[in-house]
């Protein structure tokens, strides 16, 4: 079972979330425990602030070191094979490789940044990895952080429905994902390709790379960059 933490001091942001669909299934089936962390319950500050202004001078808030190393601190006393991993514009691009790596992990702490930064000390004592789900900016670590979570949590086995769904998924082997179709055969004229009607299990799997590959070609080249089986 892979078990996520998650320290954030929007708690509120998640549950509705988490509560459904394949984040809820994985949950009931004891693939993944995920455990939110209200960081305001660490700090020592009698009005549970968590954030002060930076020295030095500028705009905006930074989240001040003491509640942070508190709660990591607390957390890995419970299990020593822990990746903490902070959710920041700065971090390495989320990419579907990157959800494989980390589903494979045992247990996860993932940071949630907020106001104008984390005190740098954060950064350099208690974080292992930095992750970023694009080149823009949010209000917080707080969608990044389920985007991570969701995208992780459906490739460990046995959370899908049917156990080749997440290798049929765009971005597997760095490709766009195939056409799909479903009843009826034929709708208003639009009709689905006959292979897929055939029963012919090799050709429609056939049919399926090439339309991968095609579809890739016209909207992500730069995914199959170097690769010479498209043509």
């Amino acid at each position: 079972m892979l078990k996520i933490d998650i320290i954030t001091i929007f708690p509120n942001i998640f549950e509705p979330i988490l509560g459904e669909s394949i984040l809820k299934r994985a949950q009931e089936k004891n693939k993944a425990k995920i455990t939110i962390y209200n960081l305001r319950d660490y700090s020592d500050d009698p009005h549970r602030k968590v954030d002060d202004r930076p020295f030095g001078g500028g705009p905006g808030m930074v989240i001040r070191p003491e509640p942070m190393f508190n709660v990591i601190e607390r957390i890995k006393k419970k299990s020593s094979e822990i990746k903490t991993i902070l959710l920041t514009p700065q971090g390495a691009k989320f990419e579907q490789r990157e959800a494989k790596r980390l589903s494979k992990e045992k247990h996860l702490i993932l940071i949630c940044g907020h106001y104008e930064g984390i005190d740098e000390r954060i950064r350099e004592e208690l974080v292992d990895e930095e992750i970023s789900v694009g080149d823009y900016i949010l209000t917080g670590g707080e969608l990044p952080a389920l985007i991570v979570v969701d995208a992780i949590i459906r490739l460990i086995p046995g959370v899908l429905g049917h156990e080749d769904s997440a290798q049929c998924d765009t971005f597997q082997d760095n490709l766009l994902e195939h056409p799909q179709y479903t009843r009826p055969a034929d709708y208003k004229g639009m009709k689905v390709p006959e292979v897929l009607l055939s029963g012919n299990h090799k050709l429609i799997k056939e049919w399926r790379k090439k339309q991968a590959l095609l579809r890739t070609k016209k909207k992500r080249p730069d995914l199959i960059k170097g690769r010479n089986d498209y043509e």
